[in-house]
């Protein structure tokens, strides 16, 4: 259940309709999830898989948005970020995965890239991927590179903007969050017109680190290492690559309320976009117009609350709705079992 459904409330401000990612308007969600045996034993095993986040329905390269990202602590092995906050622009889909599949998950997202737009590297130049990962080697085989290049490829064809799956589910498949089964969650707010979501790759903390939370005590890992999480943000209202870079720095509110601190060996990164204006990659134009709110409004100081709930909220609902999930060795992770609301 999500942690709404437990009575578990976080912050102040509404939700969307899904309260998830896509209540943003044309943002889309995808999956591919492993999970089979490697060998005849069962030693090794394929607990893993791929998510993207495809930030409207559009040719992203073609129509690039604003973009920007954060580092909460960089012990992370991500692709295309420094391009993004160079340029402030994203002009491919963002892709989550385990740490060793970067290289596979780039190679297959170039490739559909490749085929939806022939000119680049012919006509025009290059395309920036985008990649986030977090290590799920406890329960995945990960030295056996499971994920391939075709992997990528279908996340991206699965995506839709319907209720994102959460849990145990494509890049989530492996994670582990607090000693318990973490993966892909996702929330929302809405702020006047404009709506906030949120979708995180949790894999990281410690079980006594858990805060605030009312739930049943089942067996969690103790020796589980630092971990990381990616956090995507999306957000339709009109903001500059600058003002998403200041409400991505909010996320790590969220991350910390829930108990983390930003460990030495964890990679907590942030990427934020916004879908309100899109940049033709194809215009002689020498200029372009955009909105943009105003740094003093009162509608920032919202969007900053609701970047900060939406991030906890998504972390919190990671844990809830992920399953106990068997992985390499015969290991085990329990999913966190809360309590219904009181």
């Amino acid at each position: 259940m999500k942690i709404r459904q437990a009575g578990i409330s976080v912050g102040r401000l509404p939700t969307g309709s899904k309260n998830c990612i896509t209540d943003v308007e044309g943002v889309m969600v995808g999956h591919v999830t492993l999970d089979y045996p490697l060998d005849e034993a069962g030693e090794d095993y394929a607990c893993t898989g791929v998510t993207a986040i495809i930030p409207h329905k559009g040719n992203v390269f073609k129509q690039k948005v604003t973009a920007s990202s954060y580092v909460i602590n960089g012990f992370g092995k991500t692709t295309g970020l420094v391009q993004v906050n160079e340029l402030g622009q994203l002009e491919s889909p963002i892709m989550l995965t385990n740490t060793f599949a970067v290289p596979a998950v780039t190679q297959g997202t170039l490739e559909y890239m490749l085929a939806e737009n022939p000119e680049i590297g012919e006509t025009t130049g290059t395309i920036n991927i985008v990649v986030g990962e977090c290590n799920d080697s406890y329960l995945n085989s990960i030295r056996k590179f499971p994920v391939k290049p075709a992997h990528a490829i279908d996340a991206i064809r699965n995506a839709s903007d319907n209720q994102v799956e959460e849990g145990a589910v494509g890049a989530g498949k492996g994670m582990i969050c607090f000693g318990y089964k973490g993966g892909i969650g996702t929330s929302s707010r809405t702020i006047d017109e404009y709506t906030i979501g949120c979708l995180v790759l949790s894999n990281f903390g410690k079980k006594e680190e858990l805060q605030k939370l009312r739930y049943l005590k089942v067996e969690g890992l103790s020796e589980t290492a630092d971990g990381s999480i990616i956090i995507v943000l999306a957000t339709d209202a009109p903001l500059s690559d600058r003002q998403l870079l200041r409400l991505s720095k909010r996320c790590g509110i969220g991350l910390g309320r829930t108990g983390s601190h930003f460990s030495h060996g964890s990679g907590d990164i942030v990427i934020a976009f916004s879908t309100a204006h899109k940049s033709e990659h194809f215009t002689e134009e020498m200029t372009e117009q955009r909105l943009q709110l105003r740094e003093e409004h009162p509608l920032m100081n919202q969007l900053f609350t609701g970047a900060a709930e939406a991030a906890e909220e998504a972390i919190l609902n990671s844990l809830s709705q992920a399953v106990t999930t068997k992985g390499r060795a015969g290991r085990v992770v329990n999913k966190i079992t809360f309590t219904d609301g009181e």
